[in-house]
């Protein structure tokens, strides 16, 4: 008797995912040093999608610290979380997964774009189809509380 391993995300923990508009994106510089940065993203029940998108940054998108980290070191984390002032309500999902990028005009690029478009109105004005996206297939995750996901 075989059993599969257990998926990364619940569907629960998809759905929960999928109804936050920002997360935060840790990944390590070729230092060793952990960066953290708030992104917008969209999911698809399989991986985790965040445009280079046209906000005013110092460097072109393909030169963030966040794409240099990622191709010198892929593990990355992704937090989302529920902050109140009761501390009965907190909560939060931590994700860690593998994180490339899905190279402009390819098949998985055209649904990433259409599922970050379809999330954030914002991208309609943007000409993110002409950068990558960054792609995170998660491997584990943690939710805490464990009772809520």
């Amino acid at each position: 008797m075989s059993t599969s391993p257990k998926p990364a995300l619940s569907d629960e923990q998809w759905r929960k995912l999928a109804s936050y508009r920002v997360a935060r994106l840790a990944t390590v510089n070729p230092r060793g040093r952990p960066q953290i940065v708030p992104i917008c993203f969209a999911v698809d029940g399989v991986a985790i999608y965040s445009a280079l998108d046209e906000k005013p940054k110092r460097v072109r998108p393909g030169e963030l610290s966040r794409v240099r980290n990622l191709l010198s070191h892929p593990d990355v984390a992704l937090l989302v979380d529920d902050y109140s002032e009761d501390w009965s309500k907190l909560s939060y999902l931590m994700i860690h997964g593998v994180a490339d990028l899905l190279a402009v005009a390819s098949e998985p690029h055209a649904r990433a774009i259409a599922l970050l478009r379809a999330k954030y109105p914002q991208y309609q004005q943007m000409a993110i189809e002409h950068q990558p996206v960054i792609r995170i297939m998660p491997t584990s995750s943690y939710a805490w509380p464990s009772t809520r996901s």
